[in-house]
């Protein structure tokens, strides 16, 4: 069977791609950006991939499409498909229907920490020989690609509560019918498509509906959004995290590094890992829980993060030269990039922060979380934001009397050119976006290289 892609070179849509051909299928794939790693980890699967949108990427016919929800009416290659009457699916609903019909799937939900909380739960069970099968929304390091087919029962999938494609408005999550949920965490985001939380709290009750009597869901007690979900009806066991009845964290170390995990007040474990941050703690217990509910004992779920790797783009560094450390992190919502900030200043301690935003997401463009802004990039000592092109908001004028100082900088190499000026002794640049920021981080990089080497020249 042959089923093409679009917008294949998204980390979705390409992990879709990459458990058809597990299951023998011959795949194509069209996107506007074919660009690595995400092309070359779908030409190693033997996927031929297309640039742009034309209605010869259909010769010869395929036997379905999978349509990405990045695609709408006009595209002229949605248009063909329409008017030559070719079956056609959305990449959750094919999902659904190819690989998680026999499995137990354990959804991972939230505004904040799904990638990699679903990568750790999928360490935890990878780690004690359930072989999962997974698709998660980013990299993780331990395993090298985004999705596989694994081995029955166990299927870990990132739930995202984006909508589904262009003619099914539902969050992608409804499709997954999960046996095992874990909630972390609720706040307003996508702007894009959701008019207010409201509005996002209904279609995590649709989520919390599918879940069966005999599963589980895992929440996070610290989100006030989430009880009022749970609140409007719930008809499954839940655990908490935060919670003294529930999954607890005594840390050993202010940055997380080092904590002992609690469960109903009984201790379970101690966790000593390469992560830090208070988000990866509450990622972590949140993964231990529903790792236990799959069957796998807390303590033998906390061993495994000791070998866990995080997911590339979360805190990865990209390189280190002469005192100077570049970080890479998706953070994109106001609440993630204070989170990231908060874990690296307890990280370093008084070691110098400058941190770097790019103000990409759709949420963030149309000005919605403006206000929050300064306060998130309150741990840095300096902080340099982009001025993207056709912005509707006045970014200068959000970080006029902003602590610590802000720049504002319409290009790239402006941004590195603020950068190198106010690097000092030990320094750590952290860079967010959810984009490719045109490369900053390995132009930086290069760049602090040249000024080493010129200097120990000149020396």
């Amino acid at each position: 069977m042959h089923i093409h892609i679009l917008g294949i070179c998204g980390t979705f849509m390409g992990g879709i791609a990459i458990l058809a051909r597990q299951l023998g299928y011959t795949v194509t794939g069209s996107d506007v950006n074919v660009y690595p790693p995400m092309s070359l980890q779908l030409e190693e699967q033997g996927i031929s991939l297309m640039e742009g949108y034309e209605p010869q990427h259909l010769e010869p016919r395929p036997d379905c499409v999978v349509i990405g929800n990045a695609l709408s009416r006009g595209n002229p290659l949605v248009e063909y498909i329409l008017n030559s009457d070719i079956p056609y699916t959305s990449g959750p609903q094919w999902l659904s229907q190819h690989v998680l019909g026999s499995c137990w799937v354990l959804g991972v939900a939230g505004t904040h920490g799904k990638s990699t909380t679903a990568s750790m739960l999928t360490w935890m069970l990878e780690a004690n020989n359930l072989e999962p099968g997974f698709l998660i929304g980013g990299v993780p390091a331990n395993f090298g690609v985004s999705s596989r087919v694994g081995r029955e029962p166990f299927f870990v999938v990132e739930a995202d509560e984006y909508d589904t494609a262009f003619f099914d408005k539902r969050s992608k999550f409804v499709h997954y019918r999960p046996r095992t949920l874990i909630m972390n965490n609720l706040e307003y985001d996508h702007a894009d498509i959701f008019p207010d939380l409201a509005a996002i709290q209904t279609q995590f009750h649709h989520l919390l509906r599918i879940v069966p009597g005999n599963g589980l869901i895992v929440t996070n007690d610290a989100s006030p959004a989430l009880q009022e979900v749970i609140a409007r009806g719930c008809w499954t066991p839940v655990e908490t995290i935060n919670h003294a009845d529930g999954w607890s964290a005594k840390l050993h170390h202010e940055d997380g590094s080092t904590f002992d995990v609690q469960f109903q007040g009984r201790a379970q474990g101690r966790v000593e890992w390469p992560l830090f941050g208070l988000h990866n703690v509450e990622n972590a217990l949140a993964a231990i829980a529903a790792a236990r509910h799959a069957g796998v004992p807390a303590g033998l779920a906390i061993e495994s993060l000791s070998d866990f790797r995080n997911i590339k783009r979360r805190m990865e560094i990209r390189g280190k030269v002469n005192g100077v450390t570049v970080y890479d992190d998706f953070a994109h919502h106001p609440t993630a990039i204070a989170s990231t900030l908060n874990g690296l200043r307890q990280h370093v301690g008084k070691a110098r922060i400058i941190a770097v935003l790019e103000p990409r997401s759709n949420t963030m463009r149309l000005g919605v979380q403006r206000e929050a802004l300064p306060a998130a990039l309150a741990e840095a000592d300096r902080a340099i934001v982009l001025h993207p092109a056709g912005l509707s908001w006045d970014i200068a004028a959000i970080f006029d009397q902003a602590t610590p100082p802000v720049s504002v900088a319409d290009n790239t190499e402006t941004i590195i050119d603020h950068i190198l000026q106010q690097i000092e002794g030990d320094t750590h640049v952290l860079i967010m976006s959810n984009g490719g920021f045109e490369n900053l981080h390995q132009r930086l990089l290069e760049r602090l290289n040249m000024t080493n080497m010129s200097n120990k020249y000149q020396g």
